[in-house]
């Protein structure tokens, strides 16, 4: 989803959407991608679209142009903000949560007042004003002033930042800015974040009025370069926007029946990286991908990761129904697969005998007080699993080509 920025430049956005119709939209403006860790940012849009919720994330610190060198990054402004809130408004919804990560979290603070639907905001890894990100921004706002914009460096990238940003960035209108912001604002921060300090997260806290919540992130960097870290705060984020935007509508959309009929399922391209897939089943989203091995973003299980949890969970399910109904006092199923290839002249049960041919190693346990004769029982009972049964049989694919041309 592309639009058009405060200064006319044509910024790239991206829609993570729920299964059903959204309760409510999130704009999140973040600058994961110039920490090279977009990781982060599918991870929390998953986790709010797992919630009911449209999301519409931008990077706030675009690479310059094409053509250009790709280490320097264009930092938006406020009215970035406003404009991709304005073309979320007119496209989809008005957004009711503002989420804004590192310099595109003390924008989005500053872009809440033009905004009366916003019901909420939440901020990560956010300066409270220029002087917080490590006295980086500061010493250059002389030489903003004389040419507009300055340049300064953080790690092995540059970035441009505008006189006007810089401004706003200014302590005077960021005490302004939370006297006046009125709205739920929940801070998250990491103690060791070595770009912009606590104490910035403790000035956001303390300026706003109720109701306000701060959290540590506990360890993490401030890109959140960790997926442990990444994790914590999408599911923080999740549960909390739930309470501000579309509360108690999320449950009654589930209530409403699936969103696709039993036994479809639906794969496209998410457009973040050269695999990722977004999947809908009935009324549930997933996600596919390849590992960065192999070139994707591990944003999500690759398809052979996926089919070996189809099999696991099959196999569970299976024991737990065999089990129930012989009233045996099976506690707990667990299956733990491996997906490889072998060479085929090592597989005694193959009709195959050239070449490599696909294995499953899935190991069963049982808990439970069960006596040996019932466990074995069960053990031969996973081969049962239709899914077991279908991977063995002879399976018919049919492809089709849908016509898109066709008014």
């Amino acid at each position: 989803m592309r639009f058009q920025g405060a200064d006319g430049r044509e910024l790239n956005g991206l829609l993570e959407l729920p299964a059903r119709e959204p309760v409510g939209w999130v704009l999140f403006a973040h600058c994961f991608t110039y920490g090279e860790n977009p990781f982060a940012a599918v991870a929390i849009s998953q986790a709010l679209a797992g919630h009911g919720l449209g999301v519409l994330r931008f990077d706030f610190t675009s690479p310059e142009g094409e053509g250009e060198d790709p280490r320097v990054h264009i930092l938006s402004d406020v009215e970035d903000v406003v404009a991709a809130a304005e073309h979320l408004r007119t496209t989809r919804g008005p957004p009711g949560l503002l989420l804004g990560h590192s310099l595109g979290g003390t924008a989005v603070l500053r872009a809440a007042l033009a905004m009366p639907e916003v019901k909420a905001v939440a901020t990560l890894g956010a300066p409270f004003s220029r002087e917080h990100v490590h006295g980086l921004l500061a010493p250059v706002l002389e030489q903003a002033r004389e040419r507009g914009e300055a340049r300064v460096r953080l790690g092995t990238h540059g970035l441009r930042v505008s006189r006007r940003f810089l401004e706003e960035l200014s302590e005077r209108r960021m005490e302004e800015t939370l006297g006046q912001l009125n709205r739920a604002l929940l801070v998250l921060h990491s103690p060791a974040d070595g770009v912009v300090g606590m104490a910035s997260a403790q000035r956001l806290y303390e300026r706003a009025k109720q109701p306000r919540s701060l959290l540590a992130l506990e360890g993490a960097d401030h890109f959140l370069s960790r997926p442990e870290d990444a994790r914590f705060a999408a599911a923080v984020l999740g549960a909390w926007a739930g309470r501000y935007v579309g509360a108690g509508e999320v449950e009654e959309q589930r209530e409403a029946g699936p969103a696709l009929a039993q036994g479809v399922v639906e794969v496209h391209e998410v457009g973040e990286g050269p695999f990722a897939q977004e999947i809908r089943v009935g009324r549930h989203r997933l996600r596919a991908d390849e590992p960065t091995a192999f070139g994707g973003g591990d944003t999500g299980p690759s398809p052979y990761g996926l089919l070996a949890a189809a099999l696991g969970a099959c196999t569970a399910m299976t024991l737990r129904l065999y089990a129930r109904n012989k009233g045996w006092p099976l506690e707990h199923v667990a299956v733990r697969l491996r997906h490889s290839k072998v060479h085929a002249e090592d597989c005694q049960h193959c009709e195959t005998k050239e070449g490599k041919v696909d294995r499953i190693d899935r190991t069963v346990t049982l808990e439970g007080p069960l006596s040996g004769e019932q466990r074995q029982r069960l053990v031969r009972m996973a081969d049962r699993c239709p899914v077991h049964r279908s991977l063995e049989s002879e399976i018919d694919v049919h492809t089709f080509l849908e016509d898109t041309d066709t008014p």
